[in-house]
Order: C-alpha cells, then sequence, then structure tokens
C-alpha cells in the first residue's frame, strides 16, 4: 500500500465530501427557488467527486473500506479536509465566498491532475473540472451582483470575505503528503489570486490582508463546527449499521 497516496486522495475526497455536506444543508434555504436547484446541483456535484475519490482511496489502501465506509464510520478526527470548506453558512453571502474561494482552488488542483500520471485520478480530476468550473462562474457572478449591489449586500459580502479569507492559507500549505505524490497545491496560490482578486475587485471588496493563517484540518484537527457536521451526515448510517436499502 503506498500511504502517501491513500492520505492524497482521501484529503481530496473529504473536502469535496464535506462541502458537499454543508451545500445539501442549504436546500430550501436559497433566496430564490432557481438558485435551491443551483445548490443542489452543485452539492450533488461535489457528492459525485467525493464518492469516487473515496472509493478510489480504499481500492488504494486495500483495506476493504468502501465509501460508505470512509465516510460513514472515521472519527472527527481522521477527516483531513481542510477548515474552509467546513466553516458554517451564516448567510447567502458566505455560501457564495466559500465557494469561490473552494472552486477555484479546485479548478486549478483538478486541472493538474487530470494531466498527472496517475490515470484513476486523472479521470476523476478530468471529469470534475468540468464541474468545478461551473461553480466557480456561478460565485463569481453573485460575488459580483452582492459586493456591487445594495449597502446590505456589500457589508455582508465584505464580511464574509474577511471572516473566511484566513482559511483559504491552509489549502496550499506543503507537507510531506501533498509533496509525496500527485501534484503539490502550494505552487498554486499565485495563480488563485489571479482568479479570485479580479472578482473581488470587480465586486468592489476589499481584499483582505494575509495574516492569521489557521490550519490543522489535513492533520484531522477541526474547528468547533465540525463535530456537529460529521455527526448530522453519519446519523442515520450509525443508527442503522448495515441496513440496505
Amino acid at each position: 500500500m503506498n500511504e502517501k497516496a491513500v492520505a492524497y486522495v482521501l484529503r481530496l475526497g473529504d473536502d469535496a465530501l464535506v462541502a458537499a455536506q454543508r451545500m445539501a444543508a442549504l436546500a430550501t434555504w436559497a433566496p430564490q427557488l432557481e438558485e435551491d436547484v443551483a445548490l443542489a446541483n452543485i452539492a450533488l456535484d461535489l457528492l459525485g467527486q467525493a464518492r469516487a475519490l473515496l472509493t478510489y482511496a480504499g481500492e488504494l489502501e486495500g483495506q476493504g473500506r468502501d465509501e460508505d465506509l470512509l465516510a460513514y464510520r472515521r472519527d472527527e478526527h481522521e477527516f483531513t479536509s481542510a477548515l474552509l470548506v467546513e466553516q458554517p453558512d451564516t448567510d447567502f453571502a458566505a455560501t457564495m465566498v466559500k465557494l469561490l474561494f473552494f472552486s477555484a482552488y479546485q479548478r486549478l488542483l483538478y486541472e493538474e491532475l487530470s494531466a498527472g500520471d496517475d490515470e484513476t485520478l486523472a479521470a476523476i480530476a478530468a471529469k470534475s473540472v468540468k464541474e468545478v468550473a461551473y461553480h466557480l462562474s456561478h460565485a463569481c457572478a453573485w460575488t459580483v451582483r452582492l459586493g456591487d449591489g445594495t449597502e446590505e449586500s456589500k457589508r455582508r459580502m465584505q464580511t464574509a470575505v474577511d471572516e473566511l479569507w484566513p482559511y483559504t492559507h491552509e489549502l496550499f500549505a506543503s507537507d510531506s503528503v501533498w509533496r509525496g505524490y500527485g501534484f503539490d497545491p502550494a505552487g498554486l496560490r499565485e495563480r488563485w489570486l489571479g482568479i479570485v482578486e479580479p472578482v473581488l475587485a470587480e465586486a468592489t471588496l476589499e481584499r483582505p490582508v494575509d495574516d492569521w493563517a489557521p490550519t490543522g484540518g489535513r492533520d484531522g484537527l477541526h474547528t468547533e463546527h465540525f463535530g456537529y457536521l460529521v455527526g448530522e451526515m453519519q446519523s442515520l448510517h450509525r443508527a442503522h449499521e448495515g441496513v440496505s436499502w
């Protein structure tokens, strides 16, 4: 078993899984019916990515764990998702800003992985990059619309940008896992800024200074929000273990 490969793919899968769980929880809470459908479709895209990646991680691990066991039978500290994706959606502004930051990162990373040596991971990335390109476009449109909108919408968007910006640094923090397999996203920060900064500028939002940069998610150290998210996500499976539909 290539432990670095397993850890690498699990990170990608956990990111997508947690992002999907957060997005799915917004069903019926969007500001308009059409947006409800859009957010549900984005959540399904992310869930599809998570399923493919977790299935592949289980195959690489070779210990009989499939996507369901990896999603529903790991404890909180065993997940290695980034802190950004677990942050709560306090309002629609936070949802769109988080989607902007995360989808820009995913698009760049999947583009690199789609040309990588791991054929299975490359195939998953090639399919996923088309999906996250739409996610990014959707987030960009709403960021500009709300940032350059009313005084209240601008205030909420700026608050979301300020609160979520620190968590973006972890996406590009290199370590032995990122360096040991696939493509190290550490080199993507400048390209990511090249996507995000023009959107913030068009939305008349201020780009925060780089200061506080919390980490820990990649090592299983999460924020206080994560336990509640995992508990909700796993509740049905743990209450009815082994049940099939």
